[in-house]
């Protein structure tokens, strides 16, 4: 006869693992990190593509940027789980009855497996004519552009650091040319010290500039996320 596992007082086991022959301790330790991770599960359990998603929810709880009807573009996309999140929330689907419906466009360099009530593009949204592109898949100008983009890690600290606020910066440009008065551009950028910069242009295109560490991600990750609201235009 089975053991009776569940009620009060069952212990949450933690999952260890061994290191295999050929695989790196570094990549050991992610795997049991994962396995252990409570956003994963939960990511698993509410069919979220990625913990990830967990953070724009965050996010917004607080800053309530993700409103019906919003028109939302989200740079670097895949897995989706930002699409996820965003469609649900600006009613992309027409699920809330009364309410507005919004619109989510995906941009990613790689094909992203399609994600119902999001329209997703192949493109480079650094390269020439692209904010223009974006404007005629969505009719008109977008009231959040959103980004957990990271660049390729190289190991090296502060190299990584200055090309994952190079490319912060690069999306930020992109959201001033199609951001919609009063938008919301949001961001992840790395805590170091190279991000003065982006910080006092940001300042300056919006009325309120906020660096927030949402709960979702991991402690002892340096990443934050910026959140600009009320674009001027």
């Amino acid at each position: 006869m089975a053991k009776n596992t569940s009620g009060r007082g069952q212990r949450d086991l933690k999952v260890q693992v061994k290191t295999a022959r050929g695989r790196k301790l570094s990549s050991t330790r992610w795997l049991q990190r994962q396995l252990n991770d409570p956003y994963v599960k939960r990511a698993q359990a509410e069919g979220y593509r990625g913990r990830a998603a967990f953070k724009i929810l965050e996010l917004d709880d607080k800053f309530r940027f993700l409103v019906p009807g919003a028109r939302v573009v989200d740079l670097g996309c895949a897995p989706g789980g930002w699409c996820q999140v965003a469609v649900a929330r600006v009613n992309a689907l027409g699920e809330k009855p009364g309410k507005r419906v919004g619109s989510v466009l995906g941009i990613d360099l790689q094909e992203v497996e399609p994600v119902a009530g999001t329209e997703i593009h192949v493109l480079d949204f650094m390269a020439d004519e692209a904010d223009d592109r974006v404007k005629t898949w969505l009719d008109g100008k977008a009231d959040v552009v959103m980004s957990d983009m990271a660049a390729a890690a190289s190991g090296h600290k502060q190299t990584d650091h200055l090309r994952i606020m190079a490319l912060c910066e690069a999306a930020a440009h992109f959201a001033f040319d199609v951001l919609d008065e009063g938008g919301t551009f949001v961001a992840k950028v790395l805590a170091g010290g190279a991000e003065g910069d982006l910080q006092k242009l940001l300042k300056q295109k919006f009325t309120k500039v906020a660096h927030v560490k949402p709960p979702a991600s991991r402690s002892d990750s340096s990443e934050k996320f910026v959140v600009a609201t009320g674009f001027r235009g």
